[in-house]
């Protein structure tokens, strides 16, 4: 089946340039000091927001600031500490053994390839493109919900599931914008391209995006 709603090669800058104007503030929203505080923050992001994982956060880096310290502790405190956020026991259970293996197996560091990063408890697809990317500085797309909704929307993309839409993102921009497109599709979800109710009057990019139309 042949793709049906992309916008042009040509407006894919011009649908950049423009979201980078209006979201300058667009990065990482989860707090962290380290790779190994980043890895434990994507994973316990699933399913949740990222205001809530950084409401958590502090306490359980301060408790368990190295992998060695997580790897022993004990689960009832883990619990504990992350009771606020979504799906806290599973959460819980994959950051010790998280921990665990990266001891184990790794040295205690946080490895940066993707097959390594996968291999974890709890480490998924997108988890694994976040790290790689904001860790390491390695190109990836890491497709949440947002980053999903938003770029099969506009016509970025015209993927029926986010493995898919990594792929197309991937074809149809430079190596060099990955990250930053990332970043842009997330913000520009969360403030304006929202789930329910789009406020395309204050988009930007509204003559091209073909949930509007795709008038220019």
């Amino acid at each position: 089946m042949g793709r049906k709603r992309l916008i042009k090669d040509s407006q894919i800058n011009e649908v950049m340039d423009t979201l980078g104007k209006m979201h300058p503030e667009a990065m990482c929203a989860l707090d962290h000091g380290s790779e190994f505080e980043l890895l434990v923050a994507v994973v316990l992001s699933a399913q949740t927001t990222d205001v809530s994982v950084n409401k958590v956060t502090p306490e359980l880096f301060k408790k368990y600031p190295v992998p060695e310290a997580l790897a022993s502790a004990s689960q009832a405190d883990v619990i504990d500490t992350i009771r606020t956020i979504g799906l806290y026991k599973t959460k819980s259970a994959n950051i010790i053994k998280l921990a665990q293996k990266l001891v184990d197996d790794f040295g205690g560091a946080v490895p940066d390839t993707f097959e390594e990063l996968t291999s974890l408890p709890g480490v998924g697809r997108k988890t694994a493109n976040v790290v790689m990317a904001e860790a390491f500085g390695k190109p990836a797309i890491a497709v949440d919900t947002h980053v999903f909704r938003v770029s099969n929307r506009i016509g970025l993309t015209d993927a029926k599931d986010v493995n898919a839409t990594e792929d197309q993102l991937k074809e149809r921009l430079p190596e060099n914008m990955w990250i930053r497109a990332h970043h842009l599709l997330i913000f520009h979800g969360r403030k304006i391209c929202h789930a329910r109710k789009p406020d395309c009057e204050n988009c930007g990019i509204q003559e091209i995006c073909l949930h509007n139309g795709g008038t220019k």
